[in-house]
């Protein structure tokens, strides 16, 4: 056994933070408002430092047997500085929404208003209307305290969203033309590809401007990160639709339930659902292929199902058997907005299959089934507590980074400890479902699916 008394960690590649001296390197630092604000005891070790890491990879195999990544990736902690780069008298914020609706996109805005007019006594605040759009197509509404004291408490987003309008040119003029020095763009991996562009496009013109990312995604598949805000909320709406689809399913003869989750290339919260409600029967997620007909197909496995049991529930995500839906040569190409291809509807599809399916093979016993899309439902509505707390820490996160004078960044949760990370990085990654690791075993075991492998 190898002798575990004294560990070190060696071989350690700390990511680099963008900060704006990098490129503008004449700037006055300032002494942290904080110091001086009655809520706060500034005790040894608020203020962090350049040396407080946080480690993308915190489990370590001693014996050897499974290798561990070389150099051990790790990024800077989230949190407050002894010194700022922005005078809060001089601070124009701008904050936007991009892409589709999650919970808690409110509170996060909610909650930078309040964190940078409390923590830092900045006033010039601004939100951005539509989306990415709105930086060149509608005036800039300012926001305080007051107005949006109850925004937690709403679903979707106040300031309105929007997919694609994204002009880089028009935008950072836009940005300029505004007097904007920071600016928090909250979206899911197509709108963090955008703030990329805005980042690398200001750094370019030598701008003293700071630009945050907070990443956004009921899907849960933003990558590095533990989980994306809205997604506990998500995970929760869902049962109340796998409820009723099991309730319509157990109250028929041969019934089945059919439940579409959102999830268009990860399949996180059908996953997460499935374990949580165990009363699904079959989960379908886009990281496993399966197929209908035939031995260890879906329909012998309904079958068998239905016998065992007189009902069926099945949890399909959206991005889920693809490959296997009939499209025209025009939806083969088809993209929405956002540049993404156009997904059929894989609930419509299999309700129609199904139906088809018993009636060709049982032509005289009854059959039901009952389709249930939740998903603009669980999209619109406000955060849980757990998603409003979460929302709060990455508000403060972002505004403590930015403050510091960090750019090009996203900031959110590595194993447990806030971090900021590259907004490059985050753009890139995908937190997809590891069909090999044990919490797909689990849904598995819940189910009592097949592997839809065929012989």
């Amino acid at each position: 056994m190898a002798n575990t008394s004294s560990i070190s960690i060696s071989n350690i590649q700390l990511q680099h933070l963008t900060h704006i001296t990098d490129y503008l390197n004449t700037l006055q630092n300032y002494t942290n408002p904080l110091d001086k604000n009655p809520f706060y005891h500034i005790v040894p070790g608020f203020y962090l430092t350049p040396a407080d890491i946080v480690l993308r990879n915190n489990i370590i195999d001693l014996s050897g047997t499974f290798q561990s990544p070389t150099p051990s990736l790790a990024y800077h902690r989230a949190g407050p500085r002894k010194q700022i780069l922005f005078n809060p008298s001089t601070v124009k914020v701008a904050i936007v929404t991009c892409g589709g609706l999650c919970p808690g996109l409110n509170t996060v805005i909610r909650e930078l208003v309040v964190g940078l007019w409390e923590m830092y006594g900045v006033r010039e605040i601004f939100g951005i209307k539509a989306g990415y759009r709105g930086f060149y197509s509608y005036d800039p509404v300012l926001l305080n305290p007051k107005m949006v004291d109850d925004w937690h408490k709403r679903g979707g987003t106040v300031l309105e969203t929007s997919r694609g309008g994204f002009d880089l040119n028009k935008i950072v003029n836009a940005i300029q033309d505004h007097g904007f020095n920071q600016v928090y763009i909250i979206g899911g991996d197509g709108t963090m590809r955008g703030a990329v562009k805005i980042f690398e496009e200001v750094k370019q013109r030598k701008l003293y401007i700071s630009v945050v990312g907070i990443p956004k995604t009921v899907d849960n598949d933003v990558g590095i990160i533990d989980r994306s805000f809205g997604f506990q909320t998500a995970v929760e709406m869902a049962q109340q639709a796998i409820n009723a689809a099991h309730v319509e399913a157990e109250s028929a003869v041969n019934g089945i339930g059919l439940v579409k989750l959102m999830g268009r290339s990860t399949g996180h919260i059908a996953l997460h659902a499935t374990l949580s409600s165990r009363d699904v029967d079959c989960c379908l997620i886009p990281e496993i292929d399966f197929f209908l007909e035939g031995k260890g197909g879906l329909l012998e496995f309904l079958e068998a199902r239905l016998k065992e049991s007189g009902h069926a529930v099945l949890v399909v995500a959206e991005g889920a058997g693809q490959d296997i839906i009939p499209r025209t040569e025009s939806q083969k190409t088809e993209k929405d907005e956002s540049g993404n291809l156009v997904f059929l509807d894989v609930g419509g599809w299999l309700k129609s299959e199904l139906k088809n399916w018993w009636s060709r093979d049982h032509p005289n016993e009854l059959f039901t089934i009952k389709y249930i899309d939740p998903t603009y439902m669980i999209r619109a509505v406000p955060a849980n507590a757990t998603d409003n707390s979460y929302c709060t820490l990455l508000a403060h996160s972002a505004i403590h980074g930015v403050m510091a004078g960090y750019t090009g960044f996203v900031c959110g949760p590595i194993n447990g400890n806030y971090a900021y990370i590259p907004v490059d990085e985050v753009a890139k990654a995908k937190n997809k479902v590891d069909t090999k690791d044990h919490k797909w075993s689990w849904v598995r075991s819940v189910s009592n699916q097949p592997d839809f492998i065929r012989s």
